[in-house]
């Protein structure tokens, strides 16, 4: 592979060229399940370049492996334990290229890092609208190649459906121009929708047509005490109700997943004494304050007295409003704090998920005595993530060693007896891909499978992720 490499580094330049040390930051991924070792990572500048770089894989044969953020948790972006296949880098690719404020869009480069295609809107003042906990770090390409949700999935959808048009090299070093900012186009097969969410297995995103939004006069934040998940699936249907498209966030934390927080990050303020279940709500308003607070406190106040909740805090400025999404954010850290843990990023319909969380909860402390569940997540679009961490005072490395398949089984058992899927924001990757193969249907893997023969023949495109 000496000559690939040599080629590869007149090509980009050797500073852009890396191996052995410089690479290892890149071979590891955000929750360090997977350690791989790259032939070498390559980061290109251009479309041009990486058009290129793919034409050069191909003639020698050279797996690639595309990496926006690295903060990726299925294993879709951290090269084998080969030393054969490419890591590809497009940090360097980050440039806005325009924002069209008439049209409401924005034209940005794959490697531009999320907080940053926000603050661009921003500068405008418009909204871009995904909203993750790594968006310091997490890429745009990335977004777009695992369909990212987030927080404000229950308003403006997954990161497909802000997406207009996507520029992408495919697997023969070709580039396909489809950088439109059309709202209707129906020429023809949606390539955009194939390419999205497909994990880079089925060509390389470099850049996006984005969708903006209006910048909301007023947003209004607050949390809510809640006895039983049914009372938070009520409390959902009401602010939908009342709020209509103004409900832009709805998330549901369990005691344990808070009590978490509370150990690791004490130096965060919880403003509600601890409840079974805390829902955090959000509300956009393009009015501005006073009616969003009329409106958010209406509801709040109808909640009550439903008893659908039995308490609430309301935000009185933007800090405390940040203050209350950092504890929801914190719960992935304080997960890590407390150990190697078993993740499930599932979705249910939301009228199916008390019933679910009931019964996967006892199945799972009948099967594992002591078993502690973190379950937190988007409830508005149906979105949990239902963790299991080790019983107090077992090693959680032997713990995930030797009761993944086991508690993996049962919750997709239950997960696709409600309806559901296995993975909803987070893909498939390495982590999830022979759990897809086990539970996808036959008809649907076979129109996977024959789509990627098609478009990348070879299997040159992050080899051995989804199928």
């Amino acid at each position: 592979m000496s000559g690939f490499v040599e080629a590869l580094r007149a090509l980009l330049g050797p500073a852009h060229v890396l191996q052995g040390a410089d690479a290892a930051p890149f071979e590891r991924d955000w929750r360090k399940r997977y350690q791989g070792r790259a032939l070498a990572v390559a980061r290109p500048g251009s479309t041009a370049e990486l058009a290129a770089l793919v034409k050069l894989c191909e003639a020698h044969g050279v797996a690639i492996v595309p990496q926006g953020g690295n903060t990726g948790l299925v294993g879709g972006s951290t090269p084998d334990e080969s030393g054969h296949q490419l890591l590809l880098s497009l940090s360097r690719m980050n440039r806005v290229r325009e924002l069209d404020a008439a049209n409401l869009t924005l034209t940005v480069e794959a490697g531009c890092v999320l907080q940053a295609v926000q603050e661009a809107a921003a500068a405008q003042d418009l909204l871009f609208p995904l909203s993750l906990g790594s968006e310091g770090s997490c890429t745009i390409g990335g977004n777009l190649a695992s369909n990212a949700g987030g927080t404000q999935v229950l308003r403006y959808g997954n990161a497909r459906e802000l997406c207009l048009g996507l520029e992408v090299v495919t697997a023969q070093g070709e580039i396909w121009d489809g950088l439109s900012g059309l709202r209707k186009n129906n020429s023809g097969y949606d390539l955009r929708d194939l390419f999205v969410g497909s994990e880079g297995t089925l060509g390389i995103i470099t850049a996006a047509t984005l969708k903006l939004y209006p910048k909301p006069r007023a947003q209004m934040t607050a949390l809510a005490a809640c006895n039983s998940l049914e009372s938070a699936v009520a409390l959902l249907g009401l602010a939908q109700a009342r709020a209509g498209s103004g409900l832009t966030g709805f998330e549901v934390m369990n005691a344990f997943s808070l009590a978490l927080v509370r150990q690791h990050f004490p130096q965060l303020t919880q403003p509600l004494p601890e409840a079974s279940w805390t829902v955090l709500l959000e509300l956009s308003d393009a009015e501005g304050e006073l009616h969003a607070r009329t409106l958010f406190e209406a509801l709040l106040e109808q909640a009550l007295e439903r008893g659908l909740i039995q308490d609430a805090a309301v935000a009185e400025s933007l800090e405390q409003s940040r203050s209350l999404w950092h504890l929801r954010e914190s719960i992935p850290l304080a997960q890590s704090q407390e150990g190697l843990n078993i993740k499930h990023d599932i979705a249910l319909p939301v009228s199916h998920i008390p019933g679910f969380v009931a019964e996967t909860d006892a199945s799972l402390q009948a099967a594992i005595p002591g078993v502690r569940l973190v379950n937190f997540g988007h409830l508005g679009d149906g979105n949990l993530h239902y963790n299991v961490q080790a019983p107090q005072g077992q090693d959680p490395a032997l713990f995930l060693r030797e009761q993944e398949s086991r508690v993996n089984a049962l919750v997709f058992d239950a997960v696709m007896a409600h309806g559901g899927s296995i993975s909803a924001e987070h893909g498939i990757g390495r982590l999830k891909r022979e759990e897809l193969a086990r539970r996808g249907h036959p008809v649907a893997l076979d129109l996977m499978r024959a789509i990627k023969k098609a478009l990348d023949p070879q299997g040159l495109l992050n080899p051995g992720r989804v199928l």
